[in-house]
């Protein structure tokens, strides 16, 4: 979720990309450098190749190999390139083998911390918000409250390594193939998590909404993570409905009206 801010600048050569973070998001280049190195050992040519780190400089600088494709963000998917999209996340997903990824620290953005978030939030937004937008963070909140997930643990779901962030446009289709780039907010998670972090992520619908269903049928989940994708569906969304409301009226990020389809998502994944 982290292209609601602005988190690091970026670079662009014919060849390479260079992204500088600010000191405080140190971090977020730990991150991504991290999993630059990981999927270039085990899952080679479907992220970036990494060229050279300075992790401790003032602003932490990643550089990485120029990815050639378009941004799947803002098209309309045929059925090749939802399969070539469901077969990229699946790499990723299971790139890290078992002795590697027990080694990777747990993604920021995980359940517990959007669920804190949630709670700090509530007071902020819903005495700013419509009508429409306050019923549906009513809702949303009173479903969380009654849900399993408020005082769940980890969840009893295989282990993934997730890249953090289901915005379209760090999927490059290149005519053949989808890679991926962006992974500053990657780390340990499942797949019912991640998934849902696409489905449910504003890139996905604001403009040519992507055939949830049809990608979704390219993953083969189990019980367990099936009703997990169900409720991760639902809090990925009520965090989107948050985080929509606090858009600058005077500087929008997305479409007047955004807020109001959200809150509509949510109702109907509430249903």
């Amino acid at each position: 979720m982290s292209d609601q801010w602005s988190t690091h600048a970026i670079e662009l050569r014919p060849h390479s990309v260079t992204r500088r973070f600010r000191g405080e998001d140190r971090q977020r280049g730990e991150r991504e450098w991290r999993a630059l190195t990981l999927l270039a050992t085990y899952e080679p040519g479907l992220a970036p190749d990494p060229w050279e780190s300075e992790l401790s400089a003032p602003k932490p600088t990643v550089v990485m190999s120029r990815l050639i494709g378009t941004p799947l963000r803002g098209q309309s998917l045929n059925g090749g390139q939802i399969q070539a999209l469901a077969t990229a996340v699946t790499k990723v997903h299971y790139a890290v083998p078992p002795e590697a990824l027990a080694k990777v620290p747990l993604r920021p953005g995980h359940q517990s911390e959007l669920i804190a978030h949630l709670h700090s939030w509530f007071p902020q937004a819903r005495p700013r918000v419509n009508k429409e937008v306050g019923c549906a963070m009513d809702r949303g909140m009173a479903w969380l409250t009654q849900s399993a997930m408020e005082s769940a643990g980890r969840p009893e779901v295989p282990d993934v390594f997730g890249p953090g962030d289901g915005n379209l446009a760090n999927y490059l289709w290149d005519g053949d193939q989808v890679r991926v780039v962006d992974f500053e907010d990657s780390g340990l998670s499942d797949r019912a998590f991640e998934l849902a972090e696409i489905t449910e992520h504003v890139g996905s619908w604001v403009e040519h909404p992507l055939p949830v269903q049809a990608f979704l049928a390219h993953f083969d989940l189990t019980r367990a993570e099936s009703a997990r994708l169900v409720d991760c569906r639902r809090l990925l969304a009520l965090v989107w409905l948050f985080l929509l409301a606090f858009d600058d009226a005077n500087n929008p990020r997305n479409p007047p009206g955004t807020a109001e389809r959200q809150a509509s998502r949510l109702l109907n994944l509430l249903a």
